[in-house]
């Protein structure tokens, strides 16, 4: 294995590795994470930039089933009960979510925008919302399994449905963006079950188990 690679690990307890001239030296774990040797500072902020959009995918999966299984519960009138959220109700919050998922994906893959609102029902069966949801994780997962730095590091345009504005802003920190929209309306939906008595669990990235 080159000294370059970068290995991924859960099986090693925290160690982090020591600051040489070069920058990293050495093996270092972190959390769930090991890295074998990375001799810049510059290819350690490369490999730290790719397993944070990793983990944010793998947390993304790992709510989502989570979030699903709680909703499951409910019967599809509590679901879809407006319960004064943004979005109105649970069913109208995670189709939200997913197709604010749909809308930054398609942007960064290049893809024509699909013609939705903000507020669009994309499936009014949960069952086959669920499904779609699943599908879109993988989607997700694979997409960020292979992003280039050079890319990440480009700037990106585009006009906001939301704000009728066209912004300008580096990928990563529209990539960030598209995670930390996930995590904010998971939040409402969150809220949402406690008060029909669903209990959603952790929701913290550290209970996230390793095999996720």
């Amino acid at each position: 294995m080159s000294a370059r690679a970068i290995v991924v690990s859960a099986k090693r307890p925290v160690r982090l590795a020591g600051f040489g001239a070069t920058g990293y030296v050495g093996a270092q774990t972190i959390g769930l994470y090991t890295f074998s040797v990375l001799r810049t500072r510059n290819e350690a902020r490369s490999a730290m930039t790719s397993v944070i959009f990793q983990t944010h995918a793998r947390y993304n999966a790992w709510m989502n089933e989570n979030l699903y299984t709680g909703c499951a519960k409910l019967s599809d009138a509590q679901r879809k009960k407006d319960m004064g959220a943004f979005f109105k109700s649970i069913h109208g919050t995670l189709n939200h979510i997913l197709v604010g998922d749909r809308m930054w994906m398609t942007r960064f893959t290049g893809r024509p925008l699909p013609a939705l609102t903000l507020d669009a029902t994309v499936h009014e069966d949960f069952a086959e919302l669920w499904a779609a949801r699943r599908l879109f994780d993988e989607e997700i997962t694979a997409f960020v399994a292979n992003l280039e730095d050079d890319w990440l590091a480009q700037p990106f345009t585009f006009t906001s449905i939301a704000y009728k504005r066209t912004y300008t802003h580096p990928t990563w920190f529209l990539v960030t963006h598209m995670f930390n929209h996930q995590t904010h309306h998971r939040g409402q939906v969150t809220t949402l079950l406690k008060q029909c008595g669903i209990d959603p669990g952790p929701t913290d990235f550290p209970a996230m188990p390793a095999q996720v």
